[in-house]
């Protein structure tokens, strides 16, 4: 079965009410943990829109629909992450990482995470030339989420101890990792 197909857009404040219902959705209030109140959302998200945080917020749409979203950031631009992150595996100069979520139900289940993965991990490589890695870190019991990076093409590059987005969780946590293409690889970053 082919891929489904997600085209990211830029976060816009108009988003802002929707993604604070994405953020109450129950099993998205299970994993990400944040206040889905509109003021919250603002303080969030707010600063990405008016260019003042250096993390890329997108809106995945399938078909026209707006079914989640993705961050892009670099390790460097959050010195506490890459610290923490730095005591279970080595994260080079300029790695990158990504935050997704699928905030309608109903699209679960037909590969639209590995989906969103693979496009932000590809907007991350082509809108930051020096980074060479994708370091992404997930709770492990958050199955889900890990086996869509699998899904992407993510390999599994590091267990280890960190702060979990929710105090709810164990600080159990899989690292995975993607590689920039080279030449004459697949299109889609490659696992190593």
């Amino acid at each position: 079965m082919a891929r489904p197909e997600v085209q990211l857009r830029a976060l816009r404040r108009a988003d802002f009410p929707m993604v604070g219902r994405w953020l109450a959705e129950p099993l998205v209030a299970r994993w990400w943990n944040d206040d889905s109140s509109l003021d919250a959302v603002e303080a969030q998200y707010g600063p990405t829109v008016d260019g003042a945080d250096p993390t890329a917020v997108y809106i995945a749409e399938h078909e026209g629909r707006a079914v989640g979203l993705v961050q892009v950031y670099r390790f460097d631009d959050e010195p506490e992450s890459l610290a923490e992150l730095s005591a279970v595996c080595p994260v080079p100069p300029g790695a990158l990482s990504i935050d997704y979520l699928l905030g309608e139900p109903d699209v679960r289940g037909r590969g639209l995470g590995a989906a969103m993965i693979t496009a932000a991990v590809a907007r991350g490589f082509a809108d930051h030339p020096d980074a060479g890695e994708v370091l992404v870190p997930v709770v492990a019991a958050n199955e889900a989420s890990w086996r869509a990076l699998e899904r992407a093409g993510g390999t599994r590059y590091a267990v280890g101890e960190l702060e979990p987005d929710n105090p709810v969780d164990s600080r159990d946590h899989v690292v995975h990792r993607f590689l920039r293409p080279t030449a004459g690889s697949p299109r889609r970053p490659t696992a190593g």
